[in-house]
């Protein structure tokens, strides 16, 4: 018995390859071919795209973006293991995909060309996070990327996406927000998963904005975001001293009431922020 593609079944690949998901590796397979082609579809039109997939373990999304018309695919996996599963996918659409064995934390993204990539994962959820900031405060801007399609737990996902004034809005929804416009396109049960995880999922589109307004140094706004997020409970002058000695001052300047706390500002705001913070950071 073989898929839609010629190729045999998700299932019977691992089983032949004795795969399992490791945990600390934070896997969870999809084994679904029609879910996941659902997956490659919410990724736009496909046909001339060059697609990063970071972590696609034995390949099942790798497979439905081949087969929604992704021109090529750069497959970037640190799992031995699955190497095997990905060359016969590659074996069988010569020229179609590039097998990276790599940590995806580490690789120089830019420099993959041709560009623009379009990123679509079933991110690890153990690097989720860290390769979502790493990729929002890509240098210069636009990115290298013209669109991200990427799956998240789903309490990561609703930061993302979270309004001012939410209990799940903070650091993420702000990095998240103020380059990039992002959704979340469906959200997945644990039952999608193998093995299932314990909370539900979801997929999350980020689009570039061409030019955010207004602008500031990506570590600036990390630095402003960290320290007021980081004592959420706190007003902002007193949450600020741990960056800024005069917080009242550069509150002030900024127009915002010191009195606030973190969950009130709007994106626009921290962004405003970090701007006078590091034109403050540049005098000293």
């Amino acid at each position: 018995m073989t898929s839609p593609d010629g190729l045999p079944p998700l299932r019977s690949v691992i089983s032949q390859l004795g795969l399992t998901a490791r945990k600390g590796l934070s896997q969870n397979f999809i084994l679904d071919l029609n879910l996941t082609r659902r997956i490659a579809r919410a990724a736009g039109p496909l046909e001339g795209v060059t697609v990063l997939e970071v972590g696609p373990g034995p390949g099942g999304l790798t497979r439905a973006l081949l087969l929604e018309g992704a021109a090529h695919i750069i497959a970037i996996e640190r799992d031995s293991r699955c190497l095997g599963a990905l060359e016969d996918i590659a074996d069988h659409y010569p020229g179609a995909l590039t097998i990276l064995s790599m940590d995806a934390l580490e690789v120089d993204y830019a420099s993959l060309g041709p560009l623009p990539l379009r990123i679509v994962a079933n991110l690890p959820y153990g690097v989720a996070t860290p390769l979502l900031v790493g990729w929002l405060k890509a240098s210069p801007w636009p990115p290298w990327y013209d669109r991200m399609v990427l799956m998240f737990q789903r309490e990561v996902a609703d930061r993302i996406v979270a309004s001012p004034g939410s209990k799940t809005y903070g650091r993420l929804s702000v990095l998240s927000q103020w380059r990039t416009r992002p959704r979340i396109l469906l959200s997945l049960p644990p039952q999608a998963f193998t093995p299932p995880p314990k909370v539900e999922s979801a997929l999350v589109e980020f689009m570039p904005l061409a030019a955010p307004k207004p602008d500031c140094k990506p570590e600036s706004l990390e630095a402003v975001t960290g320290a007021a997020f980081g004592q959420r409970r706190k007003m902002l002058k007193s949450s600020l001293r741990q960056i800024a000695d005069d917080s009242e001052r550069l509150l002030e300047r900024a127009e915002i009431p010191a009195n606030l706390r973190p969950e009130q500002l709007d994106v626009s705001q921290f962004v405003r922020l970090a701007r006078l913070f590091e034109d403050s950071v540049d005098r000293r």
